[in-house]
């Protein structure tokens, strides 16, 4: 009888679906139906900086330097009580690993948050690490640092896993989740999405993108899950971004893959979801004369010279190398 069962970051999941972070899962009944419906472990909604940021600075009225100070200290404290609230109730209803999540584009103040996340209760938390590089006097290797630094403050303060969710702005992913593993991260998630940037030509201002991930986006995934999980293969890894059925969680496997975060799906098909995706990946196994996920993980990546060959390839050969 095969099981699909894995492991990530140091969390025992019955199912390679993590439910990725959204505003889905600040719902604990959400949750629930989550885990019903066969989730490994569910992703709390962020507890985003720039929102605790941009709530302090429009209170930013010409009072006092302390008065301010003060009100600032008490806007963030408000906005990680209810997070840590949400992480307590998450505990009390359910049984798989519950992930807190910070997105953070600074080395701030997370590994005072951390303790506190951790004495909430998380199994673990994951460190959404949302940053673009854009100096024009930017220094080799000073955002990779950032990455590390980050990851390092948090590790060295809690005793729960600490989780990686990287960006695909990056020189080499190799060299980044080698350093984020050496500095404590037990865990990478490959890879974050930025706020989807578009322009409404009419009225000539800035709006949101299509919010959602679909199948194509999962090809950047596959390759550098496949090139990294060779490299650095003691690091976990799960792919986000591109999932959108039970066939992606084969190929993020294949490709080396522990597990896989999915949110677009799951916010446009509901729970029902996740049965559908753990019934194929079974059935698939099954027809394979798979036992486990740990049977075919990573046989595609690119410790085989010829999937390293094609898994390194960077221009159109064979589809697009003629012009008719």
């Amino acid at each position: 009888m095969s099981t699909i069962t894995t492991r990530f970051a140091g969390l025992e999941l019955k199912s390679p679906v993590i439910v990725g972070s959204s505003s889905k899962t600040a719902s604990v009944a959400n949750l629930v139906e989550y885990e019903k419906a066969g989730a490994g472990a569910v992703v709390l909604k962020s507890l985003f900086e720039e929102s605790i940021t941009m709530e302090i600075a429009a209170n930013d009225t010409d009072i006092h330097p302390e008065a301010y100070d003060y009100l600032a200290g008490y806007i963030s404290e408000e906005v990680v009580s209810n997070y840590l609230g949400l992480i307590r109730e998450a505990k009390k209803a359910l049984s798989i690993p519950v992930i807190a999540s910070i997105a953070c584009h600074t080395d701030g103040k997370w590994e005072e948050f951390a303790k506190r996340i951790e004495e909430a209760g998380a199994d673990a938390i994951e460190l959404n690490i949302m940053s673009l590089c854009t100096a024009r006097n930017y220094t080799a290797g000073s955002f990779e640092k950032m990455n590390a630094d980050i990851i390092a403050n948090v590790s060295g303060k809690v005793g729960i896993p600490v989780i990686a969710k990287i960006g695909s702005n990056l020189t080499n992913p190799v060299d980044l989740c080698d350093r984020l593993l050496a500095v404590g991260a037990k865990g990478v998630v490959l890879f974050n999405r930025f706020y989807p940037t578009d322009i409404d030509i009419d009225r000539m201002e800035f709006s949101t993108g299509n919010p959602f991930t679909s199948s194509a986006d999962l090809s950047l995934q596959l390759r550098w899950a496949g090139i990294v999980s060779s490299a650095v293969s003691r690091l976990p890894l799960a792919v986000s971004g591109g999932v959108d059925s039970w066939k992606g969680i084969v190929k993020s496997i294949l490709s080396g893959a522990s597990a896989v975060e999915v949110a677009s799906s799951i916010i446009r098909e509901g729970a029902s979801w996740i049965t559908a995706a753990n019934e194929g990946l079974a059935a698939w196994q099954e027809s394979k004369g798979f036992a486990s996920i740990a049977d075919y993980k990573g046989k595609m990546n690119a410790s085989d010279p010829d999937n390293a060959e094609k898994l390194a390839r960077t221009q159109f050969i064979k589809n697009f190398s003629q012009v008719h």
